[in-house]
């Protein structure tokens, strides 16, 4: 190896791995041809928009540009239920996809399918590999990031797309990194970051508030992932006109329930401390908070959604509410598909379900009305409120956020980690509006000459 060559292992700045692209679909806004493009000619990238920006568009045009180029599919990993939608999408676009569900597809085309039905598939066959909803990768010891990972390092071409991207933990960008072919989840902790205490386990190290920036290395680690990821929640962000993509109002509303009696030995209410005090809460006020939302979706007649976190909670609202369908874990992925559908046309006025069966990928601007129960997952209660709140939606969206006295704490989690993800993407774009985005000089190839005097 010579030493241009070691160097060039060093950097830790991603290179480009694509091509300039031939496909442009018609109906591209001037913002989404701009990521495209980026994309395409990166080869290994990641779109952070946010919901309604047209990921699926990007996603497809990505996808099909490298069919053209290599002549061979490209697969696009989608969340259950979204599979299908993603097939319209397509039709939509002027791009040939199917979807499969047994491993098995034909031609160079689109291939969609689920995350759980990724180890039917030969990575050998296809091109390039698209994750819609890569947040799911931010697990870092779970078996789906693993598998995913695996997947797409034997991929030439390799694209992320979500609209939450580690909104309460900057170094679980790690793990798209990884899976994109950059820089290493652990090669990046020991670049920008350093341990505030010691861990036991490897388990730990992934958890909040154990590694911070080491000194004068935050802007570093942003001009870092401005080299292989962009982040946008309005076109204006890169320096195009907003248009018509402007949001209606989100008028958030907290409910504290009062409930009948206090806790088991207690005098009054008082807050949960900890997972176990806040799950015996959430368990014993559960009739009373199901029972004000039925009754505040059973005000306006309109559709509406009821999100929930517990099977006891999904039952109960199921029963309370007239006109609605239930959307549980144990259905089979067909009658999950047609109860989405029978939510969109108008069939079920009311959605119940959990936002981690439908709270990903779901376009639901038809309805303007949530209820939800929190919880500590940012990542749930954004995916959830975006289902409505979204480019295309023209109606102010009302949610109704319904908790006991003893979830306060709860709730106050939740608005830290809102805060913690708006910084971080103001952060992350603000980089790019900057062009703070860190280029490799070339290197002279001129041989040096001696000064005369020697």
């Amino acid at each position: 190896m010579n030493y241009q060559d070691f160097i060039e292992q060093k950097t830790s700045i991603s290179g480009n791995f694509g091509f300039e692209p031939t496909f442009m679909p018609d109906k591209a806004f001037d913002f989404q041809r701009s990521l495209i493009e980026w994309a395409v000619r990166k080869g290994r990238a990641a779109i952070f928009a946010d919901c309604g920006m047209g990921k699926s568009l990007m996603q497809l045009a990505f996808a099909q540009n490298v069919i053209e180029r290599e002549n061979k599919p490209v697969l696009i990993l989608t969340p259950l239920a979204v599979g299908a939608q993603t097939v319209k999408e397509a039709a939509k676009f002027g791009v040939d996809a199917e979807r499969s569900l047994d491993g098995k597809h034909t031609g160079a085309r689109v291939v969609v399918a689920n995350y759980q039905r990724l180890h039917l598939f030969d990575p050998n066959d296809f091109a390039g590999t698209v994750c819609d909803e890569s947040s799911i990768l931010k697990n870092f010891d779970g078996v789906t990031k693993e598998a995913v990972t695996n997947f797409m390092l034997k991929q030439k071409y390799r694209l992320l797309c979500t609209a939450t991207a580690a909104p309460n933990d900057f170094i679980e960008l790690g793990t798209s990194s990884e899976a994109l072919g950059h820089m290493g989840y652990m090669d990046m902790l020991g670049k920008f970051f350093k341990k505030n205490q010691q861990t036991t386990s490897r388990k730990d190290e992934n958890r909040s508030g154990v590694y911070r920036f080491r000194g004068h290395a935050e802007r570093d680690f942003w001009r870092w992932v401005c080299g292989w990821a962009r982040a946008i929640r309005k076109p204006s962000d890169l320096g195009f006109d907003d248009g018509q993509l402007t949001l209606p109002p989100l008028i958030t509303e907290e409910h504290i329930i009062k409930s009948d009696k206090p806790a088991e030995g207690m005098l009054f209410s008082m807050e949960a401390v900890g997972l176990q005090e806040q799950r015996s809460e959430r368990s014993r006020t559960v009739s009373e908070r199901c029972e004000l939302a039925a009754e505040l979706v059973a005000k306006t007649g309109r559709p509406a959604i009821q999100w929930c976190h517990l099977n006891t909670e999904s039952s109960i609202l199921k029963k309370l509410t007239p006109d609605s369908i239930e959307v549980s874990g144990s259905d089979s992925d067909e009658a999950k598909e047609e109860a989405f559908e029978a939510f969109l046309s108008g069939q079920a006025r009311v959605l119940v379900s959990k936002p981690s069966i439908a709270g990903f990928g779901m376009n639901f601007q038809h309805c303007a009305h949530q209820t939800f129960f929190p919880s500590h997952s940012f990542e749930q209660y954004y995916q959830a409120v975006r289902r409505s709140w979204r480019f295309g939606q023209r109606r102010p969206v009302h949610i109704d956020v319904i908790a006991s006295e003893g979830e306060r704490g709860v709730l106050k989690n939740l608005n830290r980690k809102t805060e913690a993800s708006e910084r971080m993407f103001a952060q992350l774009i603000s980089l790019m509006n900057n062009e703070l985005i860190v280029q490799k000089k070339k290197q002279s190839t001129e041989t040096p000459s001696l000064p005369s005097w020697i």
